[in-house]
């Protein structure tokens, strides 16, 4: 169950209850006439199954309740009541499956900004990797990819393509482009410190790495590992399983590629160079692609279910 907490003109909080009432899967709603005060208005209280949410919350929209007043959204951990049960199972398909779209908008705008503290995430990830590839240590490897931010502004752009909203679209290239580059930039500089402290080598990078040369070797399978992350990556925000995201980040070479990248680059090899950049772009594009095809599929299904379930109340 999701709790809605509105502002609302005084003018306008008839059409919302109207909305609300009319809406299958609502419950516990509750009306304060008077009592907000910035801005000026009444106060509208209800709950409703997360499967509903979407719809209701699309039609306060309309109502322009976003812009006049307020829409706040939480989700509810424990509802001990007979009418959230039956507001559940009227609601049509399961909460589990629907997509709250601003939500998703709202989240993936946060994770998506390029702040300063995504920028340390991403380039503390890169250097930890740098260890990783190196050492030929893949549990650093597999530390730096738990680390590294990336999977945010990957959902910002499938969200924006979808839902056709440019900002957004703008703001997670720059935040993957600009991120990864400054990254990239200071783990050549670490890479040049460690080996002027000895701890970096070349022998160690040129030399036989067989739990790391994956990442400037990509082939069919980083394809289709980036397309099958991407898919549960989505999956785990659109359904507020947030803690999915953790295995989606250490199922892609991302942070481990580009941090190899540097490392070649620092000491010349041209070779590694090329073929770790080509595997972090291969991974980029699938997560990508998967992501943006995975919300155009959803939002079709739950069109098509939403239209049943119209039909079946007629």
């Amino acid at each position: 169950m999701l709790h809605l907490r509105l502002i609302t003109p005084s003018d306008r909080t008839d059409a919302v209850v109207r909305l609300i009432e009319g809406t299958v899967g609502t419950a516990h709603l509750a009306v304060l006439p008077g009592a907000a005060r910035n801005p000026v208005g009444d106060i509208v209280l209800v709950d409703v199954a997360r499967e509903a949410g979407d719809e209701l919350i699309s039609g306060l929209c309309d109502l322009e309740i976003d812009k006049s007043g307020s829409i706040a959204v939480e989700n509810i951990d424990l509802s001990l009541s007979k009418r959230a049960e039956k507001a559940e199972y009227d609601a049509p398909g399961e909460g589990v499956d629907a997509v709250l779209w601003e939500q998703l908008a709202e989240a993936t705008h946060e994770e998506s900004t390029l702040s300063v503290t995504y920028l340390a995430f991403i380039t503390l990830a890169t250097m930890i990797a740098a260890c990783g590839v190196v050492l030929d240590n893949a549990i650093l490897v597999v530390g730096a990819m738990a680390v590294g931010p990336e999977f945010g502004p990957l959902a910002g752009l499938s969200t924006a393509l979808v839902r056709l909203r440019p900002r957004l679209a703008l703001r997670s290239l720059v935040a993957l482009l600009v991120g990864f580059a400054v990254a990239m930039a200071v783990t050549v500089l670490f890479s040049l410190l460690m080996d002027g402290l000895g701890l970096f080598t070349e022998a160690r990078l040129e030399g036989d790495r067989p739990n790391t040369a994956f990442v400037y070797a990509p082939d069919a399978f980083s394809f289709v590992v980036a397309v099958l992350a991407g898919i549960a990556g989505t999956l785990s925000l659109t359904s507020a399983k947030s803690g999915l995201l953790v295995g989606v980040a250490i199922s892609v070479t991302t942070v481990p590629a580009a941090s190899n990248a540097a490392v070649a680059l620092s000491y010349g090899d041209t070779a590694q160079t090329i073929g770790s950049t080509n595997q972090l772009l291969l991974n980029l594009l699938g997560i990508t692609v998967a992501g943006t095809l995975t919300l155009l599929t959803q939002k079709y299904l739950w069109a098509k279910q939403r239209q049943r379930q119209r039909q079946r109340q007629r």
